[in-house]
């Protein structure tokens, strides 16, 4: 017979369940009002709703996410992703280097900048082999969710079942999960998925069009000028051994030698010191070549390129300017602005000569290379109007970034031998980045995802209301008498089965939520050992396949691929059959054998 109490936790049970599956209010929302319900009735007091705001592993996300962000914008991943994917030239090639190199990354790094960073690259390489990106999207995101599933901090999920084991003290035989908790699993789950993706990817994933292609070709083109460096690698180079016919997407229209203009230039045309290379591309290609590794370089730029803080932005010319007419050398952007000129957008006409010899006009839109004084500069200036920031550049010192790393690597080695707690580790770390000015604080407190603590914290006030009402204890019985009759292993199956669903369509940290305290209970009930009870929620909902809302990297390549649901479930269904047997067959070995 349910309690008072537990019927009102039902309530609100199904309320989340229906408001996450319908959209009706943000996830934060939802389970605001559900905890606010719950303390308005009693069922929890001030001190439990807010005890998830104590708990230590709701601050290591954030830190650990933190951390990444930072990491991500040295550029530290680009750069050993340029290295990896330059000699890829088959389709499995190029997927075995993206797959295991995500995966592996995943495991430590937050995945969604990772498949954000390496988006790029797919399309691209896509583009120039005649591929379909559909074709590797969907892998890129699994890639990553495997390698999520590796290691405590390689995806919040874990981290929120770890919090949920801290913040519920009850279980004696169990204090926190260690690091590598999860590689018993998680390893053998990545060769096997890998290897899954590898065989079916190309065979079972649709021949989509390009529709991160299309938008490129109907977004503003630019033109640029590039001269080749003195010390360049192209020197003597063909423009097909140069790859400048497939730079990232820019279009090589015409090299000006001197006084001698080719304009249909030939793919064995060979490169010399000085020549003067005329692309058209969009705003990321363009903002590319400003990095010393292109072998380029930006006449108008200069000196702009040593300073530490750099930014690409466009500009829209108003039609009050006092710069219409000017061309771009008189315009004085460097003395003015602190800026420099490095490509030109016209709409209605074609913008010929040297950029410098452009005059200006009402509507032309100029991709910018902004210094530190460019924001204070242009402040309140009637000239132009400030349409977006399309890339930005930090240099830091070599030191500083070895450092940002081996402390990294040690804060995990420290914390999986448990000499020092991860979240001290990671503590110092912050503070030695801001003391080494990596970051400045106000960049910090702008990237803490403060949303993501509070869907935590208030799922772990949840979890204790689901347990405290008994609700969990009378779900945790009725799942036992569905699937004790096939064994211990079997109610591992049926718990994996339940928040597998629950993952895919309400999300993981909900799933997590509501079936964390049930499955607990069943294995406090069961008098077992309940670590492989609470491993297997963690697994369920992290490795989710079968939707593109089930997880956040699944949604990033649900657009740009053209997917479907039902493509996602194609190849995401067997995969998720395939990992809850490892899973369940593991950890039954691990802890009932």
């Amino acid at each position: 017979m349910l309690s008072f109490d537990a019927i009102i936790v039902l309530i609100v049970l199904v309320f989340i369940l229906i408001s996450f599956y319908k959209e009706w209010v943000g996830p934060a929302f939802t389970f605001l009002i559900g905890v606010v319900v719950l303390g308005i009735f009693g069922i929890l007091t001030p001190s439990e709703i807010l005890a998830g705001f104590a708990n230590d592993q709701v601050f290591v996300i954030l830190m650990l996410l933190l951390i990444g962000d930072i990491i991500r914008d040295l550029g530290i991943v680009e750069t050993l992703f340029d290295r990896v994917f330059q000699k890829a030239t088959t389709y499995r090639q190029f997927m075995a280097r993206m797959i295991f190199l995500v995966a592996g990354f995943s495991a430590f790094l937050n995945n969604t900048p990772l498949v954000a960073v390496m988006m790029p690259y797919v399309h691209n390489w896509s583009k120039r082999n005649n591929i379909s990106p559909s074709k590797l999207l969907i892998p890129l995101s699994y890639a990553a969710i495997l390698g999520g599933c590796i290691t405590l901090i390689g995806t919040s999920t874990n981290l929120i079942v770890n919090g949920m084991v801290i913040d519920q003290k009850i279980i004696p035989a169990l204090d926190s999960l260690d690091m590598f908790s999860f590689a018993y699993v998680g390893i053998p789950m990545m060769f096997i998925g890998s290897i899954y993706l590898m065989i079916v990817s190309k065979k079972w994933l649709p021949e989509k069009e390009d529709v991160l292609g299309e938008f490129s070709e109907n977004s503003r083109k630019y033109i640029v000028e590039a001269h080749v460096k003195s010390n360049s690698g192209l020197i003597g180079k063909s423009i097909e051994e140069a790859d400048l016919r497939n730079l990232k997407g820019l279009y090589l229209f015409q090299i000006n030698r001197g006084d001698v203009r080719i304009a249909a230039v030939s793919h064995e045309y060979r490169l010399e010191e000085g020549d003067r290379l005329l692309f058209a591309g969009d705003t990321e290609t363009i903002a590319d070549l400003v990095l010393p590794n292109s072998g380029l370089t930006l006449p108008a730029v200069g000196m702009l390129t040593h300073k530490k803080h750099i930014e690409v932005v466009e500009i829209v010319i108003s039609h009050n300017s006092t710069l219409i007419s000017k061309t771009v050398k008189d315009a004085n952007f460097r003395g003015h602005f602190d800026a420099a000129v490095i490509a030109i957008h016209r709409n209605g006409g074609k913008v010929r000569g040297k950029i410098g010899e452009v005059k200006l006009r009402a509507g032309d839109v100029l991709l910018l290379l902004g210094g530190d004084d460019f924001v204070d500069r242009s402040y309140l200036v009637q000239d132009f109007y400030f349409i977006s920031k399309v890339k930005e550049f930090r240099k830091q010192e070599a030191y500083k970034i070895w450092l940002l790393l081996g402390g990294t690597v040690l804060a995990v080695v420290l914390s999986a031998f448990k000499i020092v707690p991860l979240f001290m580790t990671l503590i110092v770390m912050i503070i030695v980045i801001l003391a080494l000015k990596i970051s400045n604080p106000k960049d910090i407190a702008s990237r803490i995802d403060f949303n993501l603590a509070l869907i935590i914290s208030l799922a772990l006030a949840f979890g204790t209301a689901m347990i405290k009402s008994g609700l969990a204890d009378i779900i945790a019985d009725l799942l036992i008498s569905v699937f004790i009759p096939m064994g211990r292993v079997g109610v591992l199956f049926g718990i994996y089965l339940i928040t597998s669903v629950l993952a895919a369509y309400i999300t993981n940290k909900a799933a997590v939520a509501i079936v964390f305290p049930i499955s607990l209970t069943i294995a406090l009930n069961l008098h077992l050992n309940p670590e492989p009870f609470v491993l297997v929620v963690a697994f369920a909902a992290a490795a989710n396949f079968m939707t593109p809302i089930g997880y956040q990297t699944n949604l990033m390549v649900y657009g740009p691929g053209g997917y479907t649901f039902k493509d996602f479930f194609k190849i995401g269904f067997p995969l998720t059959i395939i990992y809850m047997f490892v899973t369940v067959l593991i950890l039954s070995y691990m802890y009932f054998y």
